[in-house]
């Protein structure tokens, strides 16, 4: 069986994290309409809080489709920040390969953007890529105008490898995610793909971007920070200590600090702009 089928029975983090929102009703299913097709999402709290959502995107590495694995962060963030939680269910590998799935979450946050006050968007891995490739196709779409984007220990550079070492994002991994999902060479450079090396980072949302110490992926995170930064946009950088790639479920007590701090960015960024 693939990745794919295997994710509801291999995927194991967060358990420890759900200590809000555990008394939300199941999500309702929305589906909505894009260029590949129609998509469902998963949509937590109520569709009236306050007018402003935030989209997000799971990890992964475009070969899990299994929104459920950040139920618990969903469910947070619900009850902490009194927003609307999209949780995407876009297609992945094998089944589909790249643009599809940055194409089709685009389209849904966009949508979501047309219905409401406000939306952040933000993700997990390579959902953290894919939400820094949504704010570069709204930005360059012209599409919607994310209030922030939150990227988690995210994948950024598909085209260069990783380096060798004890990470649990391995070179290994990072083959079979090329081979799978972006099996044309010429397409992992292009910024939708690897938003780190589009060659302009002006014009885009504040972000809030996290890594974890021993991440393989650290070096991404870091990366795109300073050239936001570079560009004029505000970020807000957070590396938790002495965690590989589950940065939050392996230190469950510094993940109280980390995810408290995210609500409130994406809270504060979602409130009203004061026009005196």
């Amino acid at each position: 069986m693939t990745m794919h089928a295997l994710a509801r029975f291999t995927v194991r983090y967060g358990a420890d994290l759900r200590f809000a929102g555990r008394d939300l009703p199941r999500p309702r299913v929305v589906r909505t309409p894009t260029r590949h097709g129609v998509v469902r999402s998963f949509v937590y709290g109520s569709a009236d809080a306050g007018g402003v959502a935030h989209v997000h995107f799971h990890g992964g590495a475009w070969l899990m489709r299994y929104p459920q694995m950040d139920d618990w962060w969903c469910r947070y963030l619900a009850a902490t920040t009194g927003a609307e939680i999209w949780n995407v269910d876009f297609r992945t590998g094998p089944y589909v390969t790249y643009p599809v799935a940055q194409e089709q979450s685009h389209d849904v946050a966009a949508a979501v953007a047309g219905q409401r006050r406000a939306v952040s968007i933000g993700g997990f891995s390579s959902g953290g890529g894919i939400a820094a490739s949504v704010a570069l196709q709204a930005r360059d779409l012209g599409s919607f105008a994310p209030r922030l984007q939150v990227l988690g220990v995210p994948a950024l550079d598909l085209a260069s490898d990783l380096p060798t070492g004890a990470g649990m994002i391995s070179p290994s991994l990072r083959a079979l995610v090329r081979r799978v999902y972006f099996p044309d060479p010429a397409t992992r450079s292009e910024p939708y793909a690897s938003p780190l090396l589009a060659p302009d980072l002006s014009g885009l949302p504040p972000a809030v971007v996290l890594t974890g110490e021993r991440d393989t992926l650290r070096r991404d995170g870091e990366a795109y920070a300073r050239r936001l930064e570079d560009a004029g946009v505000p970020v807000v950088y957070d590396m938790t200590p002495g965690v590989d790639h589950y940065f939050l479920t392996e230190d469950p007590g510094r993940a109280r600090t980390t995810m408290a701090m995210i609500a409130h960015q994406i809270s504060a960024h979602l409130a009203p702009v004061d026009s005196h």
